[in-house]
């Protein structure tokens, strides 16, 4: 297992993508805890830091896949690098000014936001270029979906020691500060120079037009609406078991969870069609759910939270695969950026449900709502498979031989036009 992930990042280049790329996303996976904290130290209430919290989530929203649609288009040095620096510049509008004058306040958040650089999706994109083997690439993307969950758990580590060490501010600023160099590190290196997207058909619907793609994405809001919930209703259940560190337990079990599940999943290839096996890791999940609402002793309770994210990372990895299968060609950047934007919205829209569910049933009802969205993950998969299994798929090139399940040099793309639709729209 350890020599496959090492043999991949000996591979040149890949440490260094990876590494850069954990590095420029560290801003966006801390920016609520760090917004938060500022605020709070500025004078602010919980609501108004919830507040540009929230402006920064949605522009971030908006700004993904219309920045990775430019990079499509542009490549990523041209996009990604300015992207990063008006996102950063944004943060440090937001140090310098504080909460007063409020409108510039928010201004800074949605700037913050908005040009959050699509680095995630242009990792991916860039994967198969950098890696010799279809199996290399798998690996990659689990070890990926794996880093996600280190960075999660120790950005906001990092965040709170630069806060015991200097200030809330300085926070903000030193975050951004390592951002920027990430994607600075990620865009100078040669395979982002000279990556380059596949031809595509101009078209105002960009990767949205694949329904194999639309399906996988109704699937993932889903996924992301249960892990929002779920860190409510850990709040909750920790209220109800003697509060205290009961609901940073619960989550970084959930953590732990998919960090094992995203390792042994990425150690070995895995025959057959990616799409079919997406269906049976997001019912795996969906069933690591259900046991939650049983809300048992703390013991039992974080030993369910950890079984409950095994299937996580192994389910990011599988669709990243498929993103790549069923983006129209010229789109993958663009693709892999509208699956972040889902899962985030889908997390906050989980966070949203989950508050009401919990003051009206407590955590038993709270853990409902990521039980129930599991379930509706899965019926996205299953009422919608044929979009996911009937697609077209691209013939291999004359001089290469590849297994179904294998990427080509940007990504296994179905080229479809798709009805409704005519030629030369604008993109």
């Amino acid at each position: 297992m350890a020599a496959g992930y090492g043999e991949l990042l000996r591979t040149r280049h890949a440490a260094r993508l990876l590494v850069g790329t954990l590095l420029g996303r560290l801003p966006n996976a801390t920016a609520a805890l760090a917004v938060l904290l500022f605020a709070r130290a500025e004078g602010g209430s919980y609501a108004l830091a919830g507040a540009l919290s929230a402006v920064y989530g949605a522009a971030n929203a908006v700004g993904q896949p219309l920045l990775g649609r430019a990079v499509d288009r542009f490549g990523q040095p041209r996009v990604m690098l300015p992207a990063a620096v008006a996102s950063a510049l944004g943060m440090v509008l937001f140090a310098v000014v504080g909460l007063e004058p409020l409108p510039v306040a928010y201004a800074a958040m949605l700037i913050a936001g908005l040009f959050t650089p699509p680095l995630e999706g242009g990792l991916r994109a860039l994967w198969p270029s950098v890696l010799r083997h279809g199996d290399q690439v798998h690996a990659a993307y689990a070890l990926d979906a794996v880093a996600q969950e280190v960075m999660f758990s120790v950005g906001p580590l990092l965040v709170t020691l630069v806060v015991a060490v200097w200030s809330e501010a300085a926070a903000l600023l030193v975050i951004n500060a390592v951002g920027v160099a990430g994607a600075l590190s990620v865009v100078v290196s040669p395979p982002s120079r000279r990556w380059r997207s596949a031809p595509r058909e101009a078209h105002w619907l960009g990767a949205l037009r694949s329904p194999g793609l639309l399906v996988l994405l109704g699937s993932f809001f889903f996924i992301g609406l249960a892990l929002g919930a779920i860190a409510v209703a850990s709040v909750a259940y920790a209220d109800e078991h003697g509060g205290g560190m009961v609901s940073s337990a619960l989550l970084s079990a959930l953590g732990a969870g998919a960090l094992v599940g995203g390792i042994v999943y990425g150690a070995r290839s895995r025959p057959g069609a990616p799409e079919r096996r997406l269906r049976l890791l997001v019912a795996a999940l969906a069933l690591g759910y259900l046991p939650l609402v049983l809300v048992p002793g703390v013991a039992l309770m974080t030993v369910l939270a950890g079984v409950a994210g095994v299937f996580l990372a192994p389910a990011l990895a599988c669709a990243f695969v498929v993103v790549d299968r069923h983006a129209p060609s010229g789109t993958v950047t663009e693709a892999f950026s509208w699956l972040v934007t889902t899962f985030v919205v889908g997390n906050a829209v989980g966070t949203a449900v989950a508050g009401p569910a919990v003051q009206l049933g407590g955590a038993v009802s709270g853990f409902a709502v990521p039980a129930a969205g599991g379930a509706a993950a899965l019926a996205v998969l299953l009422t919608a498979q044929r979009f996911l299994l009937d697609g077209p798929r691209p013939a291999p090139r004359p001089t290469e031989r590849r297994t179904p399940d294998e990427p080509c040099a940007e990504n296994d793309r179905n080229h479809a036009v798709e009805p409704g639709f005519r030629p030369r729209h604008q993109a």
